[in-house]
């Protein structure tokens, strides 16, 4: 993961100012990158017993469908209110100003389905914690979340407790 995090970029101010963003796209660009953060998890959650990889909106869209493809598991996006086709479950979250609302369709995770949420960044957890929210409105169990980057500083896990929390690149 050295090639992957030597190609994020820090992008400070975006998208307000006092905020340094991580940027994944120089990674996506570089094949082998990318490869490495698909491979990673794909070591990392080979032997675990899931059915479905359950992916928010939108980067964690780009690494959660290449992992279910990789892994033969199916893929269920997490969209923002108004984006899905189908009938729908909400849970809406606080933002720093303001809330917020996430949907998943109300058929996605069948009968207690087992699934693994994943997302390119943890920060403060509030995205992640609506999405373990959404999970289990829709009858499915939460085995674990999975970031290719984390923002310790901001205390994410800490919202996701006790769920277990992986993420190779750490800040």
């Amino acid at each position: 993961m050295d090639l992957v995090r030597s190609l994020l970029r820090d992008v400070p101010d975006f998208p307000k100012p006092g905020i340094l963003f991580k940027d994944i796209t120089p990674v996506l660009a570089h094949p082998i990158a990318f490869r490495h953060c698909i491979d990673h998890f794909v070591h990392r959650y080979a032997d675990r017993t899931f059915d479905l990889v359950v992916a928010v909106e939108s980067r964690g869209f780009i690494f959660g469908a290449a992992l279910a493809l990789a892994l033969g598991k199916g893929f269920i996006p997490v969209r923002k209110k108004g984006k899905l086709p189908y009938r729908t479950l909400q849970q809406t979250y606080a933002l720093e100003y303001g809330t917020d609302t996430l949907e998943i369709h109300e058929d996605a995770l069948p009968g207690g389905a087992r699934v693994l949420i994943v997302d390119d960044l943890l920060a403060t957890g509030g995205t992640a914690r609506a999405t373990v929210e959404l999970c289990r409105k829709a009858g499915g169990e939460v085995i674990e979340c999975a970031f290719v980057i984390e923002l310790a500083f901001l205390e994410g896990r800490a919202k996701l407790a006790p769920l277990p929390v992986h993420a190779p690149l750490v800040y």
